[in-house]
């Protein structure tokens, strides 16, 4: 597809109403690429990227978490400074399989804290600045919305041959102000059971070569615990995209906790628009530009 055509197609995004999941709808019947179902989960509340992707060899880790910190017995072990948070068990055969990918200090700049309007950027792909009307909602005839991954699985059983398939799930729970330790540790188990499950089926299916997933939340939590025994939205997180094609391994800025932001939150190192990019080339083969307007890099996470 050539950028004359996807901007026909996509409405040019970059200056007109509707998020980058309608974007991605309205282009899905000109597909040429192999990918035919791609999966947004989101991880509604601002998810908590250091216990979710843990720098274990960080000694400032456990000095701003004596309470939240994961102790290094019991994370799972990804390299010799890096491991997930014990819930996540149920990924590391995809970790092992090399079909997952983990991008940490993924955001953007100058974060927006308030949940609607962080939501409202990812949904745009907007600047902080920027305003564009959410139209998600408005196209739910092409973006397959579920609420279970089985029913997300089913959607991956169906997608067509010719086409690619958007489809998204939702997931509650992540904004752990207080309990966090038993709430989050819930919200991860079912992230990953789910995620496990969806792989087991598509590939048992034939489709996993054909899928990629890639998780999303509006912001990360502080580096600090709060006296709730929680955490306060933050700034970058850390991301997880699976697939067949999926390039496995850690991508992405790891978290510098000697660099926090004045509230308190990790740094970011990869604007999201770079994950965005990488999922607009792969399963239209356009000119991400045209729908994200701007220029952002793709991630070298797909085998071509």
């Amino acid at each position: 597809m050539n950028r004359r055509q996807f901007l026909s197609i996509a409405g040019v995004f970059a200056g007109c109403a509707g998020s980058l999941e309608e974007a991605c709808a309205i282009a899905h019947s000109n597909a040429s690429s192999s990918i035919r179902s791609l999966v947004f989960v989101d991880l509604d509340g601002g998810n908590d990227g250091l216990n979710t992707v843990i720098p274990v060899a960080d000694p400032r880790y456990r000095e701003l978490r004596p309470n939240l910190a994961i102790s290094k017995d019991r994370a799972l072990t990804l390299d010799e400074r890096t491991a997930l948070h014990p819930s996540l068990s149920p990924l590391m055969s995809a970790w092992h399989a090399n079909d997952l990918a983990i991008v940490q200090g993924v955001g953007y700049d100058a974060p927006n804290r308030s949940h609607y309007r962080s939501r409202q950027i990812w949904d745009t792909a907007s600047h902080v600045d920027e305003y564009r009307a959410d139209g998600w909602h408005d196209r739910v005839n092409v973006v397959t919305e579920v609420n279970t991954f089985k029913a997300a699985s089913d959607a991956i059983a169906r997608a067509s041959p010719h086409e690619t398939s958007v489809i998204r799930i939702a997931l509650h729970g992540f904004d752990t102000h207080e309990n966090q330790a038993r709430r989050h540790a819930a919200c991860l188990a079912q992230l990953a059971e789910g995620l496990a499950s969806l792989r087991a089926s598509s590939i048992a299916s034939g489709a996993w070569s054909r899928t990629l997933v890639m998780t999303r939340s509006e912001f990360g939590r502080t580096a600090r615990e709060n006296a709730a025994g929680g955490t306060e939205h933050g700034a970058a997180s850390a991301h997880f995209m699976m697939g067949g094609r999926v390039r496995g391994g850690l991508f992405g800025t790891p978290p510098r906790l000697d660099r926090l932001d004045a509230d308190g939150g990790l740094p970011v190192g990869i604007d999201f628009r770079r994950l965005y990019a990488t999922v607009l080339d792969a399963c239209w083969q356009g000119d991400s530009a045209s729908i994200l307007g701007a220029r952002f890099e793709p991630l070298p996470i797909l085998r071509v």
